[in-house]
């Protein structure tokens, strides 16, 4: 029993300086590396203060300018710089500015013919007697409908196929099918008044946006006026002045119809 007391007590004082033995070394680690990076950093310093120039600003008047600012006038100083010049090229050189290059290049619509003449006479469109007159007021009997209407322009009897001129100068604005007066072409005179052509033969030798001059053939007569269809066979004239419908034979001559 003595014995077993006697080395427990040897071994709690070997353990007790072990534990300061290894307190010791790593303090002595610690040291020796401070001292390491304290000597490297003196040189480094050192190294630097050599190496960059010492500079006296004592007195000096220093502003402090933010980075993106100082870019931003360097910018703006630089276009205002570039501006001028690129004007004067333009002027000596007699070339274009940006806007005025954007504004050639852009594509400007094809010329289109205007009438422009002031019409003051008309020609008959046909040559032919008159067998419907113009009635918009009384109401007049229409044998293919079979029932009492107006009747908004003249009807012309000519032979089918009879060649039809334009009463006058003009711009063509109409080329159309209707169901009752069939193929028809509609002329601008200008000043708001307007002529119509109809129960045409098919497919008229005229198009949309096409000026004719008085007398020039826009087409002949046919048979395509379903709700004319039991006359003789004709030409529907017809006019307007300003949308509002007019009588045509306050425009046309008393001369040029058959006799």
């Amino acid at each position: 029993m003595e014995n077993k007391h006697g080395s427990g007590a040897k071994a709690g004082s070997l353990g007790g300086k072990g534990f300061y033995i290894v307190l010791f070394l790593c303090a002595a680690v610690i040291g020796v590396s401070l001292w390491i990076m304290l000597t490297d950093a003196g040189t480094n310093v050192e190294d630097v203060m050599a190496e960059e120039p010492v500079v006296d600003v004592s007195g000096a008047f220093v502003t402090m300018i933010p980075a993106d600012e100082g870019m931003r006038t360097e910018q703006e100083q630089q276009q205002q710089e570039a501006q001028p010049a690129a004007d004067a090229g333009g002027a000596e050189d007699g070339g274009q500015t940006p806007a005025e290059e954007n504004a050639s290049q852009q594509e400007e619509p094809p010329a289109q013919e205007v009438f422009s003449e002031t019409v003051t006479s008309y020609v008959w469109p046909v040559r032919g007697t008159v067998q419907t007159p113009y009635s918009v007021e009384k109401l007049l009997y229409d044998n293919t409908m079979a029932d009492w209407r107006t009747h908004d322009g003249v009807d012309v009897a000519c032979a089918q196929g009879e060649q039809v001129m334009a009463a006058a100068g003009g711009t063509v604005v109409g080329v159309s099918n209707d169901d009752l007066l069939g193929t028809m072409v509609e002329i601008d005179h200008g000043n708001g008044t307007h002529s119509l052509y109809a129960n045409l033969a098919a497919e008229p030798p005229v198009s949309v946006g096409q000026v004719v001059t008085m007398g020039q053939i826009i087409g002949s007569v046919g048979s395509t006026a379903l709700g004319e269809i039991n006359q003789v066979s004709h030409l529907h004239f017809a006019m307007t002045k300003d949308a509002l419908s007019t009588d045509p034979m306050d425009y046309l001559p008393e001369e040029g119809l058959a006799e």
